[in-house]
Order: structure tokens, then C-alpha cells, then sequence
């Protein structure tokens, strides 16, 4: 089994390519193997799997957990289509504020990893969306913040006008006015 990897325009976030292995059953696929994403410099150990189901213009994020359970995030999709974004918090960093994206969906097996310090959202395309991730962290609710999802700093571009949203991510606040600790340092 094998992987590719491919950093986005916001390099630490990285598109996973699982190889696939097709027949007439269907197919046979790794979505992780600790030695290859090693290989690559994604060094995460992984302490929790989650599945969220949605159906066609749920929007969920921007999501992002504080120190010390900040969490990494490999993102995939078991079924259906989703436009997925992260956010980079890092102030500092040459990409602070900066946003990028990619359409997962089950046929292309195309996974997502996102590291600590980003917010991450995603809107579903398709009639529904079976969303499954890895994180680094465990969730905790004490934790968990966001950020809005259509505050017009970001311009985010999603292909939804008028979303499902959650009654906590309709109260989110801006990046300007979110609690963020995630800071680079000049070297």
C-alpha cells in the first residue's frame, strides 16, 4: 500500500492520496499507515475516529479546540461529497487569516490532513455526506471554539448561499474576535 501526499497553498495542510485497489467487489483502501505519513513529516498520533452524517447544504465549522487538545485533523469521506476548508490561526505566519480548500468525495478517496492551529468547516454537496476524521486530540467541550463561518475577512468562497447551520455556529464570532492562543514565533 502507498500513499501520495500534496501540500495546498498553505503547505502544512495536506492532501493524502491513498492508493486504491480495485476489482469487480468494489475496492480496498489504507487510510492510514504511520510509517508513510511519517515519511511525509505528518508525525500525528491519532487518539480518537469520529463519523458525522449530513445531509445537502449542512454547514459545520469553523471549528478549532484550544491548548492543550488543540487537534490535527485527516478528514475523509465514506460517502457522498463535501466542499472542506481550513483556516490558518496562526498569527504570525506568513498565511495567518488565509483560508484553502478541496472537494472530498467518496469516488476520488482524496483525504485531508489538517494540523493544530487551523479552523476547520466543511458544507455538504451531495444529498448526504458520510464525514469521517481522525483527530489528535480528544474532543472537549470546554475547549471547542469557532469562528464564523461567512465573516467577510475570511471571504471564504463556499458553494452554499443560504446554509444549515447549527444554533452555536450561527453565534460564532469573527476571526478578529475569536479567542486564539495559536502564535508563531520569529526565528
Amino acid at each position: 500500500m502507498s500513499f501520495t501526499f500534496e501540500p495546498l497553498k498553505i503547505r502544512d495542510v495536506v492532501v493524502v492520496r491513498p492508493q486504491r485497489h480495485l476489482d469487480d467487489r468494489g475496492f480496498f483502501m489504507e487510510v492510514y499507515r504511520e510509517e508513510a505519513f511519517a515519511a511525509a513529516g505528518i508525525t500525528a498520533r491519532f487518539v480518537q475516529d469520529n463519523v458525522a452524517l449530513s445531509v445537502r447544504g449542512v454547514l459545520r465549522g469553523l471549528h478549532y479546540q484550544l491548548p492543550p487538545a488543540a487537534q490535527g485533523k485527516l478528514v475523509g469521506v465514506v460517502r457522498g461529497t463535501i466542499f472542506d476548508v481550513a483556516v490558518d490561526l496562526r498569527v504570525g505566519g506568513p498565511t495567518y487569516g488565509r483560508w484553502v480548500s478541496r472537494i472530498l468525495d467518496r469516488d476520488d478517496g482524496e483525504l485531508l490532513w489538517i494540523p493544530p492551529g487551523f479552523a476547520h468547516g466543511y458544507c455538504v454537496l451531495s444529498d448526504t455526506a458520510d464525514v469521517s476524521y481522525k483527530v489528535t486530540a480528544p474532543y472537549r467541550a470546554e475547549l471547542s471554539r469557532g469562528i464564523r463561518w461567512n465573516d467577510p475577512a475570511l471571504g471564504i468562497q463556499w458553494p452554499v448561499s443560504d446554509p444549515v447551520l447549527s444554533d452555536a455556529d450561527q453565534r460564532q464570532p469573527t476571526l478578529a474576535r475569536c479567542e486564539n492562543p495559536f502564535r508563531i514565533r520569529p526565528a
